[in-house]
């Protein structure tokens, strides 16, 4: 009995140590993935203080012009937070984020409400961005709706809350997303629409352009108006039980 519990005694401890060793290559891998993965993120850090020179979702827009044979030229007027209504931001916050101060980037609860409701639909659609994520994929992104983009988004989306801070996401945000055809940013939108500055959009106004964000061509406010304005209905009801 002894000699065999001897003889087992160098096999339980070699198999051990090859467990051991594998654990600790997985862990170094990991890390060098990990590394590796972070150095491919974009520098956020200049836009703390200009704006981009333009965004991946504008210069897909620009390609697609092109390739239609038209001009790629688009609307767009950077400014800054104090020259747009503060109703428009506001606004945009109720109907695209409502938990946009509390959240570090990802909004993990509605998440997890957006994953009940498409698996109730039977739709694998994730949804539940933030408006952090949905600035990340705007700069940065492609619409593409795959795993690794999404890993891609929710990290950039964290670089952005650790390097920015909230008031220039949404700055940043109202200034880059798309209202329109060749329409982005809330003063060039502002202007197309209303004939007027983005600070002197009036409440139902602001409404109005909150309620494209999602979709631009489904709620296009020259083409679909009524479709916008029933959103923007919703919208404001929403805000004022908040």
């Amino acid at each position: 009995m002894d000699a065999g519990s001897g003889s087992q005694q160098p096999e339980t401890h070699g198999w051990k140590t090859a467990i051991r060793r594998i654990a600790i290559a997985s862990a170094f891998l990991l890390a060098a993935g990990a590394s590796l993965f972070y150095a491919t993120l974009p520098d956020v850090r200049p836009l703390k203080a200009r704006w981009p020179a333009t965004t991946a979702f504008m210069e897909r827009r620009k390609a697609e012009l092109k390739k239609a044979g038209g001009s790629d030229r688009l609307e767009w007027t950077p400014v800054p937070m104090s020259a747009i209504a503060p109703d428009l931001a506001r606004l945009a916050v109720v109907a695209e984020d409502a938990r946009f101060r509390q959240h570090g980037g990802v909004d993990w609860d509605a998440v997890r409400e957006a994953a009940k409701k498409n698996y109730a639909k039977g739709n694998l659609k994730v949804g539940g961005s933030t408006i952090t994520q949905q600035l990340a994929k705007n700069l940065y992104l492609s619409p593409a709706r795959t795993p690794w983009r999404k890993l891609r988004e929710i990290a950039i989306a964290w670089r952005l809350e650790r390097e920015l801070g909230k008031q220039r996401i949404l700055e940043l945000y109202l200034n880059v997303i798309e209202f329109g055809r060749r329409t982005y940013g809330a003063e060039a939108a502002s202007q197309r629409f209303f004939h007027k500055a983005a600070r002197d959009l009036t409440r139902d106004e602001a409404a109005l352009l909150a309620a494209v964000i999602p979709s631009p061509r489904i709620y296009d406010l020259e083409r679909h108006r009524d479709r916008a304005e029933r959103r923007a209905r919703r919208i404001l009801e929403r805000a004022a039980r908040d």
